[in-house]
């Protein structure tokens, strides 16, 4: 299953406005600005891409792993435990 239709709207708008940052993140570097207010920039795009993550993932949660425990089938159940343990130490 991939995203709802709501989920989707909400991570590409949270996209444009990341994009958005990491354009201004370009034009204090062309402006020189100050290195801290540089790196205050980057850490709120950062943490905007996090929070695209988080309901990435809670999206998945929801529908495919869920999906995969509803199913009854042992093998798929471990498939997305084993995907969802590669995420976490990717992102954890």
């Amino acid at each position: 299953n991939m995203m709802d239709v709501e989920t989707k709207k909400r991570v590409e708008a949270r996209l444009r406005r990341a994009a958005g940052q990491v354009a201004g993140l370009e034009r204090m570097i062309a402006e020189d600005r100050y290195c801290i207010d540089i790196l205050t920039q980057l850490a709120a795009v950062r943490s905007a891409l996090a929070k695209v993550g988080e309901i990435v993932l809670e999206s998945h949660v929801h529908t495919c792993v869920a999906d995969a425990f509803q199913s009854g089938d042992e093998q798929e159940r471990a498939a997305k435990i084993s995907e969802l343990i590669e995420v976490f130490s990717r992102y954890g």
